[in-house]
């Protein structure tokens, strides 16, 4: 079986759920604690094998995921952490549409830097929203421009979490074999 490694980063404003979103994905738990992330944060996992997208063997995904704290300005270092990434998790907070625009401006500098990088949008804290007719059109706008799965997560119940990790792993195979 072929395991393919892939550095992969999270990107987001400030309290947007990634340290959560990467706990429950590696560790399976969320805590209400908040903690902020200072610089990056950095985690491992192997996934379960994934049927594969060319001759149909199967394939696992070693995923070294940086969890990039949300910086308002963007300085050297931080481009630095996005070399070399395969891909990245867009993550913005259903709450706060707000949020959108600053996952725009950092996803287009991601992608300068990782120019064949794949991308999925994720609309995180679901769980928290009632009526998310609001808020989704915004971040179903912001995928498109990208060329980007939406997926709705919350980091708290886990909806959805490992779909987002496994589509952009396939993503990620898809573009770089």
């Amino acid at each position: 079986m072929a395991i393919m490694k892939h550095k992969i980063c999270l990107l987001g404003a400030f309290a947007v759920g990634k340290t959560s979103l990467v706990q429950r994905f590696v560790n399976d738990r969320f805590s209400e604690k908040y903690l902020t992330t200072v610089g990056v944060s950095v985690s491992q996992k192997l996934m379960p094998p994934l049927q594969g997208l060319s001759a149909g063997d199967p394939v696992q995904h070693s995923l070294l995921i940086w969890d990039i704290a949300g910086l308002e300005k963007f300085d050297p270092v931080v481009m630095n952490y996005f070399r070399g990434a395969s891909g990245a998790l867009a993550v913005g907070d259903l709450t706060r549409p707000e949020t959108i625009d600053d996952l725009a401006a950092i996803s287009d500098r991601f992608l300068s830097v990782n120019s064949n990088a794949a991308l999925v949008t994720l609309a995180n804290k679901c769980d928290l929203m009632e009526n998310q007719a609001e808020a989704v059109p915004g971040f179903k706008k912001l995928a498109a421009n990208f060329g980007s799965e939406l997926v709705l997560t919350s980091a708290k119940t886990g909806e959805q979490v490992d779909t987002a990790f496994e589509l952009l792993s396939r993503e990620i195979e898809r573009r770089h074999g």
